[in-house]
């Protein structure tokens, strides 16, 4: 990924050609068209929100058209990544059952907007917090004016972005809370991205916590 003649909005009309590729519409129970014509209202707002910003790369990124769980859930779509290069579909970790998904809500300092789909932007993987424990990193970023990414962003990341999750690349979810001390987090097992928890106090070598600005633009 390159910086080079950033087009922000053939960018967002990349996002939205590869969730329609990936089979995005049918799990929302939409014609593509329709689908299409929900999220497009968002495609000014990201050309206008990403003035300024460098092109992508495999850590960071401009922005992100984010779906949520309204629109499909949480386990069909991380079934819908992948590694860079690779097939392997993404897994839940056993150990994250997927009726504990719906108690994990954005916090309250996130204000993400409602709704099938936002935008998110100077979207950034958070390799400085590697073996940094998840509380810390969340002191640390709040103080420089970024926010932590929820589970739906995440997803989104990997998503849109396969080559943001890389070996000892990987990262927390901050931003999704449940109100134990359980933190979502993305990493690799076996070839693909699987979707588990780590402890909010605890710090991993091969772990960060991905970051964004802490402004969400979502659909009027």
């Amino acid at each position: 990924m390159s910086d080079d003649q950033f087009d922000a909005a053939a960018e967002f009309d990349s996002q939205l050609d590869r969730l329609v590729t990936l089979g995005y519409p049918a799990l929302a129970e939409l014609p593509e068209e329709a689908f299409r014509a929900r999220l497009g209202p968002l495609r000014d707002a990201a050309v206008t929100g990403a003035a300024g910003l460098p092109g992508p790369t495999d850590a960071r990124v401009p922005f992100l058209l984010v779906t949520t769980r309204e629109l499909v859930p949480v386990p069909e779509r991380i079934a819908l990544t992948t590694l860079a290069g690779k097939r392997r579909p993404g897994v839940l970790d056993r150990n994250f059952p997927a009726e504990d998904l719906p108690t994990f809500h954005p916090i309250k300092e996130l204000e993400a907007p409602a709704g099938p789909a936002y935008l998110l932007f100077d979207v950034d993987r958070g390799e400085e917090y590697r073996n940094v424990t998840p509380s810390a990193a969340l002191e640390d970023m709040t103080a420089r004016d970024r926010l932590p990414l929820t589970i739906d962003e995440g997803l989104a990341f990997v998503t849109l972005y396969p080559e943001a999750l890389a070996s000892n690349r990987c990262f927390s979810l901050v931003g999704s809370r449940c109100g134990d001390k359980r933190v979502p987090a993305l990493w690799i097992s076996q070839g693909a991205p699987k979707l588990g928890w780590c402890w909010f106090g605890n710090p991993h070598t091969w772990l960060g916590s991905a970051t964004a600005r802490p402004v969400r633009v979502g659909l009027d």
